[in-house]
């Protein structure tokens, strides 16, 4: 009896002392436990004589309950001490000065995409759009792609259970345009566009930037001169440029358009491979296929087309060196912009 009375006094300075319910929770587990002390002077009743018994399982529960009770009772100091605090935390001190609203900024590839709309609104060209799920023809057949190009195939390309897609590049918007628009034609169509790829330098869905133009007499030298220009102005800068020979189903002849490096000086280094220049872009005068698909008497008209990627440009503009970083939305990144 005399130990019980003890395991009280002790139990009642160590709950009054608990200073969170997380303390407190270890006393309620010391004494009231499975394994507790007085679980274990309850399991030990049976080694006293039998007349002692009654007399001992009362007292042990007599303490059991004031224990309980004085947690009770602590636990309810405890939260209102919490709640105290909480409100004392979440005050505010009116005397402060105020809080200044932070200002946002405009995504990077957004302020690309506004410059290149600026910089060909200047040289005449009228900005148009079209749906991104497109059909086979317009997304392939009427662009001189035949039906065995790897472009079709299902690891480059998304496709729908009803035969439609998701548009790989921004010619469709092209041929709509032709369509429904006799010559002289001056577009550019920007959007985003969906193919099966993501690494350092692409992703599933990215932005691409196309631009067309039909009349009489157009010849691949007003294309040079305009993405001469354009590549200037954009870069603000007299880069380099050259023109390589290439292939594209839509455009005969085609080119590709190289700059010269921008972090090395055409000197090279990693980002070029050290060969001092970087691809930016496609092109090509249309193929007559092409034009005659769309209505276009393609024996009185020419016309040429180019294409390039937003973001490829909008890496090359800020120095970026991971595509993916336009896409995460962390905001230490956007930022800086």
């Amino acid at each position: 009896m005399k130990e019980l009375d003890e395991l009280l006094q002790q139990a009642e300075t160590g709950i009054q002392q608990a200073a969170d319910l997380r303390g407190l929770d270890h006393y309620r587990v010391l004494y009231l436990g499975k394994k507790g002390q007085l679980t274990e002077y309850l399991k030990n009743l049976g080694h006293l004589p039998e007349k002692e018994r009654p007399l001992a399982g009362q007292k042990v529960n007599i303490i059991k309950q004031k224990i309980q009770t004085l947690i009770d009772e602590r636990v309810t100091i405890l939260r209102e001490a919490e709640v105290v605090n909480q409100l004392a935390a979440d005050s505010v001190d009116i005397t402060l000065p105020g809080r200044h609203q932070q200002v946002g900024t405009i995504h990077p590839v957004t302020k690309t995409r506004e410059r290149l709309e600026a910089l060909f609104t200047q040289m005449g060209f009228a900005a148009v759009d079209g749906p991104e799920v497109e059909d086979d023809y317009h997304n392939f057949a009427a662009l001189n792609i035949p039906d065995l190009h790897p472009a079709r195939a299902m690891q480059d390309t998304f496709y729908f259970g009803d035969g439609t897609l998701l548009r790989t590049h921004m010619s469709p918007v092209q041929i709509r345009v032709m369509e429904e628009s006799k010559p002289p034609i001056r577009i550019i169509a920007m959007g985003r566009v969906y193919r099966r790829d993501f690494d350092l330098t692409h992703t599933p869905m990215f932005h691409q930037i196309e631009g067309l133009m039909v009349d009489e007499n157009v010849s691949f030298a007003d294309l040079k001169g305009v993405l001469i220009n354009f590549l200037q102005a954009f870069f603000e800068a007299p880069v380099p440029i050259r023109f390589r020979p290439s292939y594209f189903p839509f455009t005969e002849p085609s080119a590709e358009v190289d700059i010269g490096c921008l972090s090395c000086a055409s000197k090279g280094c990693r980002i070029c491979k050290n060969t001092g220049w970087l691809e930016v872009l496609g092109c090509g005068m249309v193929h007559p296929n092409v034009l005659s698909m769309a209505g276009i008497d393609s024996e009185r008209y020419t016309g040429w087309a180019f294409g390039l990627g937003i973001d490829r440009l909008t890496m090359l503009r800020y120095g970026i060196t991971d595509l993916r970083a336009l896409f995460e939305n962390d905001l230490r990144f956007l930022k800086q912009f």
